[in-house]
């Protein structure tokens, strides 16, 4: 990775995550969001021992070359969805690892560069797609129902104008196609006020595309089942989310598999199922005011980690109940 690649993108809670993480010489662990390999160095750095890294953005894993380079047979990155953990470890001879870290959500690099659809702040197609496949943010504007897009920025952004902001979306669709990002922040902006020191009016309801293009939050489900599965007897999974729908479903995914068959209206625990995770850190890790000084994304970062158990992975329990409810979409009946 290059110097002004890694300038660009700060690794949140660095410390923190290589700490709870606790790399030791000959493990093998996964960096299942690995953006610029900030966290895959740092994991390398540590100790004499191997990473699996997955991106599901192409950019990100041609950007890493120089990284793998620099850890001949120490590292490797593959392209896939972190939701797939499991297969792509597999694939690369580690059925079973010391480790799993996961960076939830967009990266910096991507929000910077317009062009990927991201930014609400600088122009460019309203894409934001991290692999450049499946229905874009454009589709799901122009095409989903008034009532759909006021359930989506709900449920995935919490944007409490949700009915009034789908409204002057359908309104405007109407006149003309909404295809760049500023056009749909413009949009917002006449429907959602904020003060100077408030976030961008349009925050809520970028995230909230964001997330329902990517699957993110049914990624982060799969992914910890799948860190469930894979991970040795003391092993660690470190989760570093960025808004409270990820750090729900990672709270209640960690209190539901390190308490002995009793589960929760969010998971339901297999019977009779023992603990498969300890809690390394009692509630979520946040940032230190040093790096909250020098790293303001990382003022939103909440860390949580576990320890893998020797009990077999519960199985049961419907992860489908760990997400925002919300009706399926499908962008080409329209």
């Amino acid at each position: 990775m290059s110097p002004a690649a890694d300038a660009r993108h700060l690794p949140v809670l660095l410390a923190e995550v290589v700490a709870n993480l606790a790399p030791k010489d000959g493990g093998v662990y996964v960096d299942g969001t690995f953006g610029a390999g900030g966290y895959a160095r740092a994991i390398l750095n540590a100790a004499n021992c191997r990473v699996i890294a997955i991106d599901r953005d192409p950019s990100a894993v041609a950007g890493g070359a120089d990284l793998v380079r620099a850890f001949p047979g120490r590292l490797a990155i593959a392209q896939d969805r972190f939701g797939n953990l499991a297969e792509v470890a597999g694939m690369l001879d580690a059925p079973q690892v010391d480790g799993v870290v996961l960076d939830i959500g967009v990266s910096s690099m991507q929000i910077d560069e317009g062009e990927r659809g991201f930014s609400f702040r600088r122009d460019g197609p309203l894409d934001m797609r991290m692999s450049s496949e499946g229905i874009s943010a454009a589709d799901m504007v122009n095409r989903l129902s008034e009532t759909e897009l006021a359930n989506l920025l709900y449920r995935f952004g919490e944007e409490r104008r949700s009915r009034g902001v789908a409204k002057a979306i359908v309104e405007a669709r109407g006149e003309a196609p909404i295809e760049r990002t500023l056009q749909l922040a413009d949009i917002i902006a006449k429907v959602v006020w904020a003060k100077p020191h408030e976030p961008h009016p349009a925050t809520r309801s970028f995230q909230a595309l964001r997330i329902a293009v990517n699957d993110e939050l049914g990624e982060l489900a799969r992914a910890l089942a799948a860190a469930e599965r894979i991970l040795k007897p003391g092993g660690r999974l470190v989760v570093v989310t960025f808004h409270s729908l990820e750090d729900r479903i990672v709270k209640n995914f960690l209190a539901n598999r390190a308490k002995a068959a009793s589960g929760s209206r969010h998971l339901p625990a297999a019977q009779g199922a023992a603990p498969s995770f300890r809690l390394v850190a009692r509630g979520a890790v946040e940032a230190g005011d040093a790096e909250l000084a020098a790293n303001p994304r990382a003022r939103s970062a909440k860390l949580r980690a576990a320890e893998r158990t020797d009990a077999p992975a519960h199985g049961g329990g419907d992860l489908s109940s760990l997400l925002p409810p919300l009706p399926a979409f499908d962008t080409r009946r329209r």
